[in-house]
């Protein structure tokens, strides 16, 4: 924290701030959905990084991303806007960019250089006809593959799994030895979770593109994304009866106590493990993908500005542009959330071993691909995540299912 002390009061004398022992800054109200134990712990780095440049941090946490972002927009609309907004690095927040709703920061965005650091991905979300209307803070990969090593050791999985087969063999022998084998919460957004990881490695970056960004109905409806479907239906076999309405950071937590084996999830699991003092390599394992190609999904957060014209206002807003995206904070966060840094050029020597496998990965341009929400508007996306979570828990035929994704994709 000293390192990060030492770089907010730099950043914040560079940006004009006063940083006197008695100083008060503008206060910056902060709504985002940052609620589980890792997640807090995260946030607070950008809180404390803000405090230290003299600024006063209100933070409105809402439980649950669709209702902050609810709460977000309902407070913009109705004249009385927070300071900042957190939203997902996606096309969740163009509508209220195409209404006018939000400043832009093209100023700290043109000082700090973000064209020259940011993934391509990233960069095409962010900035909209040419202004910067959100500050992304970190790259999110949603379809990592979890495991508890003590569980993998009851169980007698001496191997990590290294394709499908392999984990499908893992998952019967930890429901032989009486484990769950698959940690999963039974809501909408994470059974499209494992869908997206199924689609992309099995798959592949063909298909996946064939299907999320192209919405090639030929492709939807052909033998290998039904073979896609029908492995992602055989996983629900996995899960345990309290499942249903489970969260997330719950599933997560049966793999630190070592009541289950497997979790397909987002890197933010990571932030449960380590507020859990566990260790990646030793308590835990973490799998981006099954091979050398597997694609790696960009998803992440951004935060974004309401319009205001409240000089302080804006003041805070451009401090926090800038200080959220400052290279050590960027580390000490991710460190924190589980995430890597949205920057490229950050010294990633004191990260774990989890995120120098993302790091070494988004490396490779090929394999950085956009998640569903990059590339289908809100109504596709609502609609593919209804038809998937029927899929999971009912039985439907996997051709109706093909056909009911091709129609919701519909260009």
């Amino acid at each position: 924290m000293v390192v990060l002390r030492k770089m907010a009061t730099a950043l914040a004398a560079g940006l004009g701030v006063c940083v006197a022992a008695h100083a008060v800054g503008p206060k910056a109200e902060v709504i985002h959905w940052w609620t589980s134990g890792g997640e807090s712990a995260a946030v607070k780095v950008f809180s404390d990084a803000y405090t230290t440049t003299g600024g006063v941090w209100v933070d409105t946490a809402v439980a649950l991303g669709e209702q902050a972002r609810s709460v977000a927009i309902n407070r913009i609309v109705g004249g009385n806007p927070p300071t900042m907004a957190q939203f997902n690095t996606s096309k969740q927040f163009l509508d209220v960019v195409e209404q006018g709703m939000l400043n832009n920061v093209d100023e700290v965005a043109i000082r700090d250089g973000w064209d020259k650091f940011l993934p391509e991905t990233v960069l095409n979300v962010v900035k909209v006809k040419g202004h910067y209307y959100a500050a992304p803070v970190n790259i999110h990969m949603p379809t990592w593959f979890w495991y508890s090593k003590a569980a993998f050791k009851k169980a007698g999985i001496a191997a990590e799994p290294k394709n499908m087969d392999e984990l499908f063999a893992a998952l019967d022998k930890l429901q032989a030895a009486g484990l769950i084998p698959l940690a999963h919460g039974g809501q909408p957004w994470q059974e499209n979770t494992i869908f997206t990881a199924v689609l992309a490695n099995v798959g592949g970056t063909e298909l996946y593109l064939k299907v999320m960004r192209d919405r090639d109905a030929k492709a939807i409806q052909g033998e290998a994304f039904k073979n896609v479907l029908l492995t992602y239906k055989r996983l629900q076999s996995y899960v345990d009866k309290g499942s249903p309405g489970r969260n997330w950071n719950d599933a997560t937590a049966l793999l630190i106590t070592g009541k289950a084996g497997v979790q397909i999830m987002g890197d933010w699991a990571k932030g449960e493990f380590t507020a859990a003092r566990q260790v990646p390599g030793k308590d835990y394992g973490c799998i981006a993908g099954f091979g050398s190609k597997s694609p790696y999904i960009i998803q992440g957060d951004v935060f974004v500005f309401p319009k205001t014209t409240n000089p302080e206002q804006i003041k805070a807003q451009k401090v926090l542009a800038g200080l959220m995206l400052a290279p050590a904070v960027q580390v000490e966060f991710s460190n924190k959330k589980g995430s890597i840094p949205v920057r490229t050029d950050v010294d990633s020597s004191k990260m774990d071993i989890c995120a120098q496998q993302g790091l070494a990965i988004m490396k490779d341009k090929s394999r950085q691909l956009g998640n569903g929400e990059i590339y289908l508007n809100p109504d596709q996306n609502g609609a593919l995540a209804d038809i998937l979570t029927a899929y999971w828990n009912k039985s439907v035929p996997v051709e109706k299912v093909q056909k009911d994704i091709a129609n919701a994709l519909k260009n």
